[in-house]
């Protein structure tokens, strides 16, 4: 079984403390993420913002390829009629990219946030409702999708609801998954993945870099309580979660018309006024990493 950071940095620092020793409580994914809610948004999270700001390239890209993807079947089966694309964000939390993709995606296309915890849905749906106008309707649903909940074949590989499997269909198009993979083991991560798309679809993946996670983990102080609060999280490395991603059928496609197929990124000097106060910290450190994957074809 995958060692979590909680027991890497318990093992190494013989306590559970912040850097200032503040007592952590470490809860399960979903419970803590319910709690962080209600401050997700605005706690000046910087890995967020730092996403954020590579998402504005890379979400382009992937859409790009999906189209691309889909019009070319469409040619071979049926002509040049390119169906409507159907379009996942797996780990929505309050919808910060679901919102992106129903701004970015073609008109017709179906966009699907899905997330374990109610209360981020809760969240997402009143942001995309004030944005978007309308939500559960043609254009974005949202459902709750559990990477860790058992499956019907009780292989663990998450649990789909019978109106999400109706939407899906044959699978989704593409796939998007944003400092989601930190919270799953990632065998378990790419065999959830693989139940959403269909052959030939694309899957973007950013993550936190396991550098950053040879330090410390997502966490936020409770404004209840005070006390940091943790999820479950683990340090996975950019050469793992390519073997995970293989081992289910995800092939590596490259990032940009350069060729770029793994893009990390490390805080400097320059990047922490626009990243917040938070990043001070992590100046020298690789934090970040995001690569696409498209399903094989057999």
């Amino acid at each position: 079984m995958a060692q979590t950071i909680r027991e890497a940095l318990a093992h190494r620092n013989g306590k559970e403390a912040t850097s200032d020793g503040q007592r952590v409580k470490y809860l399960n994914t979903v419970e803590a993420y319910d709690k962080w809610a209600e401050v997700y948004d605005t706690d000046g999270n910087f890995l967020q913002a730092l996403d954020t700001i590579e998402m504005k390239s890379l979400l382009p890209r992937f859409l790009a390829l999906v189209q691309a993807q889909a019009q070319a079947k469409a040619e071979i089966e049926s002509g040049n009629h390119q169906p409507s694309l159907k379009l996942v964000d797996l780990g929505c939390g309050t919808g910060r990219n679901t919102l992106q993709l129903a701004k970015s995606a073609p008109k017709d296309a179906r966009i699907m946030g899905l997330d374990a915890s109610p209360s981020m849905l809760g969240v997402a749906k009143e942001t995309l409702r004030e944005q978007l106008g309308i939500v559960d309707g043609d254009k974005v649903t949202l459902d709750v999708y559990d990477l860790l909940a058992p499956s019907e074949s009780g292989l663990g590989l998450g649990s789909l609801s019978e109106p999400l499997r109706a939407q899906l269909g044959d699978g989704a198009s593409g796939l998007i998954s944003t400092l989601v993979l930190e919270h799953i083991p990632d065998d378990k991560f790419f065999e959830g993945a693989a139940r959403l798309i269909k052959p030939g679809g694309y899957f973007l993946v950013t993550n936190m870099h396991a550098e950053m996670g040879a330090i410390s983990q997502a966490g936020f102080v409770d404004v209840k309580t005070g006390m940091k609060i943790r999820p479950t999280s683990y340090a996975h490395k950019v050469e793992d979660v390519m073997a995970a991603a293989e081992r289910v059928g995800f092939e590596v496609v490259a990032l940009d018309e350069g060729g770029q197929r793994v893009r990390e990124r490390s805080v400097d000097e320059a990047m922490v006024e626009g990243l917040g106060e938070r990043a001070k910290k992590w100046v020298g450190v690789t934090v970040w990493f995001g690569l696409c994957f498209r399903m094989r074809v057999d």
